[in-house]
């Protein structure tokens, strides 16, 4: 019996020991949510992006998990009706919370970023502006999440945030090693530039050679543990649908009094736009007066003519050359630019109107302008036919637009014959949408503080199984001893 007592005794020290031999063990990092919403001229689109909560260098490694196109048109458009404004969302964000698990959707950073149409709105009619935020507000906050607010981009944020997109979804700020199971920076970054074309402004940025002379086109951010100095610049009134519009109101005017009916060198022949003169007055770009239009509330018809020559030469007139002088590091309008570096991905309309004309990259700048040629020069009748799912409201505005590309890039922005290679038009990295939303998540995750490790106690796996093994002994031998 006093075996037996001792062997009792050691089981019950052994299991006591078994439970104290423990030590902190840590839990695979949780997974973080963010909203954004791409408020435009245009259209709305939601993105839904989800990263580790152990960040690299601060920066969360970030990917997209929806996107979300939201019907209707731009937020500025319900400027005379608020509340449709935030009714307009509701679709989209029933979407995002099916993919974002429940017990994170409070957690969850939600953000509307609103961009040149909503920075019009605001020049136009500020109180409007405010009503149609204020509305989306309020509908936000009716959903689980943690919305941080809707705000009006400057028109540097939003390149600059298009520049970071690029370059982290080409690897040029971190790379995955497999061989180091980590994101590495990769040698010799290759930082590329952004050229992003809207429908009512247009941004390029890069990283020049040296620093930035204009504090106003100058941006630094801090990515991964490094710091990036760029120059971007915004052109408001510059987007394709407000370029649009300008060179309508300045075809009309050329023809002041003399007729309603007014020849348009960009549309194609057999192709008629009837246009009120009252719509000039709808945008801050085209409202202000000019004593060649009639005074009278008319219309005037824009009638295709197909003059691909004469569609340049008339897109031209819509930018201030002279303004710049003799100087080279300057665009138009004498807005400062340093001179050009690197390899550029032009995406939005850029990519669209490129996409229409079926050109692959690399392409010389010869083959480009032949094809646009060839563009402007087809009949309505031809175009209509040959393209029947195009949008009817969109396909004889192609030859405008690939003109003002074409303008813009060479003329403007200073690319040539070589430097031209150097663009890529693209829409997608990957699974991932080309646009200023990730930047700007990727950005505000360095606001976001990294969730601390979670702890659980647990026990040493080596401790416990030798535990294990002595009990499973100690009774082995007890029962062993009182058989005996």
């Amino acid at each position: 019996s006093a075996i037996v007592g001792a062997l009792v005794a050691l089981s019950i020290i052994a299991l006591v020991l078994s439970l104290v031999s423990v030590e902190d063990v840590t839990l695979p990092p949780t997974v973080q949510y963010g909203m954004v919403f791409d408020a435009g001229s245009s259209h709305t689109s939601l993105f839904v992006y989800e990263w580790d909560s152990d960040k690299k260098n601060n920066t969360g490694v970030v990917s997209q998990t929806l996107s979300c196109d939201v019907q209707g048109q731009g937020i500025s458009s319900y400027a005379n009706n608020p509340p449709e404004a935030g009714n307009s969302l509701r679709e989209c964000l029933d979407k995002a919370l099916k993919v974002v698990p429940a017990a994170r959707q409070r957690d969850v950073p939600a953000y509307l970023g609103a961009t040149a149409g909503m920075r019009l709105l605001r020049e136009q009619n500020s109180s409007a502006a405010e009503q149609v935020l204020a509305e989306i507000t309020k509908t936000m906050q009716e959903y689980p999440v943690a919305f941080k607010g809707a705000r009006i981009l400057t028109g540097e944020e939003e390149g600059a945030y298009g520049w970071i997109t690029i370059n982290y979804l080409l690897d040029s700020f971190t790379k995955y090693s497999p061989k180091a199971h980590t994101w590495l920076r990769p040698e010799a970054a290759n930082i590329f530039g952004a050229l992003d074309l809207g429908g009512a402004s247009t941004q390029i940025t890069f990283m020049p050679e040296g620093s930035v002379m204009s504090r106003n086109e100058a941006s630094e951010f801090t990515l991964y543990g490094y710091s990036y100095n760029i120059y971007t610049h915004s052109y408001l009134c510059y987007g394709q649908n407000e370029m649009l519009k300008r060179l309508a109101k300045e075809l009309i005017a050329v023809r002041g009094a003399t007729g309603t009916r007014v020849p348009h060198p960009c549309y194609p022949k057999g192709y008629n736009e009837t246009v009120p003169l009252s719509s000039f007055c709808a945008s801050p770009c085209t409202a202000g007066s000019d004593p060649r239009l009639p005074l009278r509330d008319t219309n005037a018809t824009l009638e295709g003519s197909g003059d691909a020559s004469a569609c340049l030469a008339a897109i031209r007139k819509l930018f201030n050359f002279s303004a710049c002088g003799q100087s080279q590091d300057c665009t138009f309008d004498g807005v400062y630019q340093p001179p050009l570096r690197g390899q550029f991905i032009a995406f939005s309309a850029f990519y669209y109107n490129f996409k229409f004309l079926n050109l692959t990259e690399g392409q010389p700048l010869a083959v480009v302008r032949e094809a646009i040629e060839g563009l402007c020069t087809r009949s309505w009748e031809d175009l209509s036919s040959s393209y029947p799912k195009e949008n009817p409201k969109r396909l004889p505005k192609y030859c405008a637009n690939a003109n003002y590309i074409l303008t813009l890039l060479l003329d403007a922005y200073k690319f040539n014959e070589t430097s031209w290679n150097n663009i890529f038009f693209q829409m997608k990295a990957g699974s991932t949408d080309v646009g200023w939303t990730l930047g700007y998540m990727l950005n505000l995750t360095n606001m976001i503080p990294p969730e601390a490790p979670a702890r659980v106690k647990g026990h040493r796996p080596s401790l416990w199984a030798a535990a294990i093994t002595f009990i499973i002994l100690t009774l082995v031998l007890g029962l062993a001893a009182l058989l005996l």
